[in-house]
Parts: structure tokens; sequence; C-alpha cells
């Protein structure tokens, strides 16, 4: 049995042709399906749902053989756990946005760094966000949340955020804008590395299915 780790929504629904091109279906909508383990039309793979932020572990440890995660999600584990056991083919190109700094309107925040003042940041990307400021001598206190970002500077709880961007609408409708981009962002396959050598070949045969379903779509 292969075992591919998925979290619900985009990346979801995004990895569908992908596995359309290896001639796999998911055969329940996870929307509408109360169950965390979903078959397909194949009976030796099926697809766990777990959260994007839990896609890195469940393969690393062998709950899970492969899954799609954002790099976001693998860089903050990786932050945080190492990546031991981790293997990573391919830049599947889905799931595409970028992370950024946003600050409200009227925040002066070129003059903030450049003066070398002190900066709250709230975050879900801790780890990102550290390393990011770090980079460019930025003094920041990090507050990390796991919702609603945008809220952290209209309430003062913080200067500014970093959060993944996609279309910049959400920031534009809570009186934010973008000031610095930190990088893109997209999806990739993530890969047990026992489960690679155990299922060599099946595991192979999907990963290329991937790589040319993901060429395909590129050209």
């Amino acid at each position: 049995m292969i075992t591919l780790a998925l979290s619900k929504g985009r990346i979801f629904q995004e990895t569908l042709p992908l596995l359309a091109a290896a001639g796999i279906e998911v055969l329940e909508d996870p929307e509408k399906s109360r169950k965390l383990i979903l078959p397909t039309n194949r009976a030796d793979v099926q697809v766990v749902l777990v959260r994007a932020s839990d896609v890195p572990t469940y393969v690393e440890y062998g709950g899970a053989d492969l899954g799609v995660c954002g790099k976001d999600t693998l860089i903050e584990h990786q932050a945080e756990w190492g990546t031991h056991g981790l293997y990573q083919p391919l830049d599947l190109r889905i799931a595409r946005c970028r992370m950024s700094v946003a600050v409200p309107k009227d925040f002066d925040y070129a003059g903030v760094v450049r003066q070398g003042s002190r900066l709250k940041v709230a975050t879900k990307y801790v780890g990102i966000a550290r390393d990011f400021f770090a980079t460019k001598g930025v003094h920041v206190d990090l507050v990390k949340l796991y919702g609603s970002m945008e809220l952290a500077p209209l309430t003062g709880l913080a200067d500014a955020i970093v959060d993944l961007v996609s279309t910049g609408s959400t920031l534009k409708a809570n009186d934010l804008i973008e000031v610095e981009r930190i990088m893109d962002i997209s999806s990739r396959l993530v890969v047990n590395q026992a489960a690679l050598k155990l299922k060599q070949a099946p595991l192979r045969r999907l990963i290329d299915a991937f790589a040319q379903a993901t060429a395909a779509r590129s050209a």
C-alpha cells in the first residue's frame, strides 16, 4: 500500500490532475466525506488528509510514504525539527503564492528599518521571519499566531505581519500593503527515504508520473 499525505483545499485540488496523470483517482470528496483516509481507484494507493503543517511529519516518520506541501511548511518544519528522512525530488509548481511583509498603509516601514527601531511582527512562520529580518539586521519581536494575521496590526498587537500572499485582496480589504517580498512559494513532493527503498518501483513510477505532468503543464 502506498499512502499519500495531502491537506484539504488548494493543494488537494491542484494535486488531483497530477494524480490523474499517474492513473490515480480519489474516490471521495474530502469536503463532503468525514473520512480522513480516502480510497482511490487503485487498491494499492490511499490518501490521508492531515493539516498542511503536519504533512512533513507524517512523511518523515512513516505515517505516509509521500506527501505534497508548500515550501513554507518545509522550511518551518526544518527550522524546528530538521528534515531527517525526507527526500524532496520535485517542485510541483502548484499552489503558487509568495511570502511577504505587510504593514498598515500609514506605517513608515522603510523609516523604521532605516532608523534601526525594533519591530513587532506577527506571523505563523517564525523561522522564516527570524532568518529574513536577521539577514537584514532588523531587530524584531516575533508574535506567533495561527490565523487572521491581518488583524494583528489593526488591533495594535503588531507593527507588521509576515504571511502568504496570493492575490493581495485580503491585505487590501484590511488596509494593509506589501512592503517586502521574502520568497516565492510553491508546493513540493516529499518522500520518506526508507519507503523509497522498500517500495522503490511503485514510488519511482509515481514520482516520474508527477514529474512528467509537471513538465507538460509548464511547457
